[in-house]
């Protein structure tokens, strides 16, 4: 999870909405996210798929987080943003052989800052227009509150190591706030994405999901990564589901999916430092806490790659 804390706003209102009929079923994509059932990708409208890849003329906009901006990762390139040349944007768009390609992921970044400046970085959706052929977006993390829930989950871990105080402080209430902020990110990344069709409406639109951050196992690392051993489940879980809400809501707006997890699992924040691709809250290679090193930007890079060769040449 994103070590990444910066304040969000709301979601703006009174945007366009599309079709009343599809707009009134839009609760069940958040149904399904939060039930971890798949079912309603099947009724999503289908992903088009346009002609982009290498020796074809690609115009590129990466927009996301640190996730995709690959902090401390050498070369940093754009200090304010925490910007790599090796992150997996910049590694897609040197395959392709992109006739122009323009990175303004950004560290800290959440879906609001898609429309409002962060820092000197000017509003990320400006970078999209008319004539962009392929768009990633990877965000979302930070709506949920990556950096405050490691920070929550390490605090407990310290106090009770052996058990599960973090799910016990985030369902305290009888609702797990959790699961509802990846329900409430839902409509907020559903947002980015009309608005990244609007002004890029020939596109081929992918949403990046996030890496295997933990076992996959659900077992633990204590102390290394300083979250109490039967925590590491729920928190595995959490993210799953806001991977699962990222799918939905891409489907949901003929965008495609980029699976990062399942090409990343076994390479966790606690496995050694040869093995790992995700560093852990006190890395060993160039990387930010909870953050993936080179080798995770080149793991992302390869399946945004391989998800753009399914759809090379479909119309």
């Amino acid at each position: 999870m994103a070590h990444d804390t910066h304040p969000h706003g709301a979601a703006r209102r009174g945007a366009a909405r599309p079709g009343g009929a599809r707009r009134r079923r839009w609760p069940l994509a958040v149904g399904a996210a939060l039930g971890g059932c798949a079912l309603f990708a099947a009724a999503a409208a289908p992903a088009a798929a346009h002609g982009v890849g290498p020796g074809r003329a690609t115009r590129y906009v990466s927009l996301g987080d640190s996730y995709t901006s690959g902090p401390v990762i050498p070369r940093q390139v754009d200090a304010d943003c925490a910007r790599s040349d090796h992150n997996y944007p910049s590694l897609v768009a040197a395959e392709l052989r992109a006739t122009t390609f323009r990175d303004v992921s950004c560290g800290g970044a959440t879906t609001e800052n898609m429309w409002k400046a962060q820092g000197t970085s000017a509003p990320q959706l400006n970078a999209v227009r008319r004539d962009t052929d392929l768009v990633t977006v990877q965000i979302g993390g930070n709506d949920i509150g990556f950096g405050s829930i490691i920070a929550t989950c390490a605090r407990l871990g310290s106090q009770d190591p052996t058990g599960d105080p973090c799910r016990r402080s985030y369902t305290s209430s009888g609702i797990d706030r959790l699961t509802l902020a990846v329900a409430q990110t839902a409509p907020k990344v559903d947002r980015v994405l009309r608005a990244v069709h609007a002004r890029a409406p020939h596109a081929r639109v992918l949403v990046v999901g996030y890496p295997d951050l933990l076992p996959d196992d659900g077992s633990g690392c204590h102390p290394s990564v300083p979250f109490a051993s039967q925590d590491f489940p729920y928190l595995r879980d959490t993210e799953k589901r806001l991977n699962l809400m990222l799918r939905l809501v891409a489907e949901w707006n003929r965008a495609e999916y980029v699976d990062t997890y399942a090409p990343t699992r076994g390479h966790d924040m606690c496995k050694a430092p040869a093995d790992r691709w995700i560093e852990p809250l006190q890395p060993a290679s160039p990387a930010a806490p909870a953050h993936p090193n080179a080798q995770g930007e080149e793991a992302m890079a390869q399946a945004v790659l391989e998800r753009l060769s399914e759809g090379h040449g479909r119309h």
